[in-house]
């Protein structure tokens, strides 16, 4: 978890946030043969202020030690020990754990460990497997429920202090995913790719009424 965590996390976020690179993701490059190219001034350069840092969020990392090497091959550097463990949960069409507490926990320690900072949730959506009904609707209530359950992480951490200032659906239309092609479908509005038709589906509707809402609560246009 130390090892993965580093190396996801942060490996990116401490240089530009602390000024520092995480001394033990370094070593753990060095035990892999993997020397981080870092120079002198770098760093001055890298940890100029900021204004927000986006944060993109799918689903978790669920690992757990395993096999040193492992069989099968990991994206992690010096970590052939580490397997990924399957789950009984909820699970989009990627495979991927739907597991907003995860969202709520990653929220909660980006406050934490950088304290002062804005931050912006740049994605987070859910591949389903959508289709135009008959009536020419598209009905998706697993995403409704993904965003709903993610939606409300964000509104916890923003109450326990997590300085979230924005919120942005993974996506608006379905489009290429560069690992996936046009094979999976996240967007909000369904995209026939043959005609180019668009049909928003119940997910979209969902959450148009959704932000009418917020804004009619909060007084704001």
């Amino acid at each position: 978890m130390r090892l993965v965590d580093g190396q996801q996390i942060r490996l990116w976020l401490d240089p530009v946030l602390h000024g520092t690179y995480p001394s033990d993701v370094i070593a753990d490059f060095a035990r892999a043969g993997a020397e981080l190219p870092a120079q002198d001034g770098d760093l001055a350069v890298i940890a100029q202020p900021v204004d927000w840092i986006g944060v993109n969020y799918y689903a978790p990392h669920i690992v757990a030690p395993g096999p040193d090497p492992s069989p099968k091959p990991t994206p992690f550097a010096g970590a052939g020990n580490v397997t990924r463990v399957p789950t009984n949960e909820d699970v989009t069409a990627l495979g991927w754990p739907v597991r907003p507490r995860s969202f709520l926990a990653l929220l909660r320690r980006l406050g934490a460990d950088y304290p002062g900072v804005p931050f912006y949730i740049h994605e987070n959506g859910a591949s389903y497997d959508d289709e135009v009904s008959p009536d020419g609707t598209v009905h998706d209530p697993l995403r409704v429920r993904y965003l709903a359950g993610h939606l409300d992480a964000v509104r916890q951490a923003s109450e326990d202090g997590v300085d979230v200032r924005g919120y942005f659906v993974w996506s608006l239309l379905d489009n290429f995913e560069w690992a996936e092609g046009y094979r999976m479908r996240f967007g909000i509005v369904h995209v026939d790719f043959e005609s180019l038709v668009r049909t928003p589906k119940s997910s979209g509707l969902w959450y148009s009424r959704l932000i009418r809402e917020h804004r009619a609560a909060s007084g704001t246009r």
